[in-house]
């Protein structure tokens, strides 16, 4: 007789700790309970650390812990995330009931007591109002603030006969001091989603490159590389400019043509603005338009086709209390400007596929190489957009109308690449001083990588001949963009046929850099304009 064993399944490796997103749970009361039932499901996919508070005791110990300690997210609840919210350093995630959460709270309470009271908080349940009347409830809705609202409201509630309240937990608190039974409002399917939301927001902010100190370079090496140098005339009324526009709350349009910085700048506006959320860059002509509306607004759940489940956070979402930087803003389609004018006008955004805007608290700073203004006469960008993008503006001087910082950056760029000395000889350093600089900052920095690729440190100095073995680029002297005679347009206002395009290309040498500055637009235009061109 044979005997069958029972098959254990092998036990998975736990995750490293050090990989894992870190989530912190601040409640009180009640959904401290349901929180604590629904956390064991998440903890191989996120390390979690409960905070068992609410309001400014929670502020208190959550700024002190962030001193020593990381956070990628906090989860909370009903009032205590409106208050959170604009007063933490990392992103909020707030646990919203649903409909469902809302019959099944108001069926546990029918079975206690017929007389409900419904007490939220201001941002809770917004489409309480249409369900009451689409199944004729009798129901006494009340919304609160502040802890005092909601104790008014308990009272207000209790003197007009109300038996029992369905709620926040705050509100059931309240109810129960004053001797009403009380249901709380969320499901585990509620906390479940914010968990959810979470996760996605920690994979959003790591794809848009926030940055996280656990997972990059230390924080002295990231301000070295944001640093904004020069000592001529223009870079200095240039952060002068960034000093005056950095506190304030309105938009700013940064333009410049390509490589001159603007990401740079915009990163500056954050540093300098007190805002403690986070900086969220996105490239608006890198993504298709389908997949651009997702990832800038998010999604609901259902709400097309392979929509994943508990939806997705967009990026404006990601960006609460902080910065979105909008690169190559002129790519932007046409119906999704309208829906950016609707977060800067409203400060609310909308989800694809959602009901009911989430508000939120971002300060949007875009960025263009292309002439808005070519583009509103063209009707390829809305006009009322372009105003309330421009209240605030800054206009970037290419390399070549700065030059004499040129020697000062190559000095940093060899450091930030490993070398500590630059090994140019003066007649190298001249040179490259002379140079025009279609590609302006950024071509340089990506030169000064090639040279120290080929002349490793501690080689001596590097002579002229030997540069220019290295640097072809520099054998012919371009003029600079603006000078008398070129034909660079600061826009096109039309693509260029497909043989154009090519015979550009060939031209320039096959530089893609060099060709998109002659054309006024950004690299990443111009490869898709080539890559479409192709396909055609």
């Amino acid at each position: 007789m044979s005997i069958s064993l029972p098959r254990h399944r092998p036990r998975l490796p736990d995750p490293d700790p050090g990989s894992l997103p870190v989530i912190w749970t601040v409640s009180v009361s009640r959904l401290t309970g349901l929180l604590g039932d629904v956390i064991p499901e998440f903890d191989r996919r996120a390390r979690i650390v409960p905070i068992n508070l609410g309001f400014e005791e929670a502020v208190d110990v959550i700024g002190q812990r962030l001193r020593r300690e990381h956070c990628d997210v906090v989860i909370a609840g009903g009032s205590n995330a409106a208050y959170l919210r604009s007063r933490l350093e990392v992103p909020l995630v707030p646990i919203q009931a649903n409909g469902f959460d809302l019959m099944e709270a108001l069926a546990r309470a029918r079975r206690i007591a017929p007389r409900i009271g419904l007490v939220t908080h201001a941002t809770d349940v917004p489409t309480f109002g249409s369900f009451q009347h689409s199944f004729g409830l009798d129901i006494e809705h009340r919304r609160f603030v502040t802890r005092e609202d909601a104790r008014d409201c308990i009272a207000d509630l209790r003197a007009n006969g109300i038996e029992v309240i369905v709620g926040t937990g705050m509100a059931i608190d309240h109810a129960e001091q004053v001797g009403l039974p009380g249901v709380l409002l969320y499901s585990a399917d509620s906390v479940r989603q914010a968990f959810e939301h979470a996760l996605e927001l920690t994979q959003t902010l790591a794809r848009s490159g926030a940055p996280s100190p656990r997972r990059h370079a230390p924080a002295r090496r990231r301000e070295a590389d944001h640093a904004l140098l020069g000592d001529s005339a223009a870079m200095q009324q240039l952060r002068a400019q960034i000093a005056l526009y950095a506190p304030h709350q309105s938009t700013v349009l940064v333009t410049g043509a390509t490589g001159t910085g603007k990401e740079l700048v915009a990163r500056q506006l954050h540093a300098a603005s007190g805002r403690r959320g986070r900086f969220i860059a996105l490239n608006c002509g890198a993504i298709s338009e389908s997949l651009l509306e997702a990832e800038l607004f998010g999604y609901n759940e259902g709400a097309f086709t392979g929509a994943r489940r508990g939806g997705r956070v967009g990026l404006v979402e990601a960006a609460e209390g902080g910065t979105l930087f909008l690169d190559e803003i002129g790519e932007l389609p046409l119906p999704l400007q309208t829906r950016l004018l609707r977060v800067l006008e409203e400060r609310e955004v909308l989800r694809v596929g959602a009901t009911e805007p989430t508000p939120v608290d971002v300060r949007v700073v875009a960025a263009t190489l292309q002439t808005l203004e070519t583009l509103v006469d063209a009707q390829r960008f809305r006009r009322d957009l372009y105003y309330r993008l421009a209240a605030l503006r800054i206009d970037l001087p290419t390399l070549h109308e700065h030059r004499q910082d040129i020697p000062l950056l190559v000095a940093h760029f060899f450091r930030l690449l490993g070398t500590m000395d630059s090994p140019l000889s003066a007649e190298a350093l001249q040179r490259l001083c002379d140079y025009a600089w279609p590609g302006n900052v950024r071509e340089l920095r990506n030169l000064v990588d090639r040279l120290r690729i080929h002349w490793p440190a501690g080689q001596g100095a590097l002579s002229l001949a030997q540069m220019l073995a290295w640097l072809p680029e520099l054998h012919g002297q371009p003029r600079p963009p603006g000078a008398a005679g070129t034909a660079l347009p600061a826009a096109v206002s039309a693509r260029p046929a497909a043989a154009d395009l090519q015979q550009l290309l060939a031209d320039c040498g096959g530089n893609r850099e060099q060709a998109a500055a002659q054309l006024g637009i950004s690299r990443t235009t111009l490869w898709r304009w080539l890559r479409e061109a192709a396909a055609a």
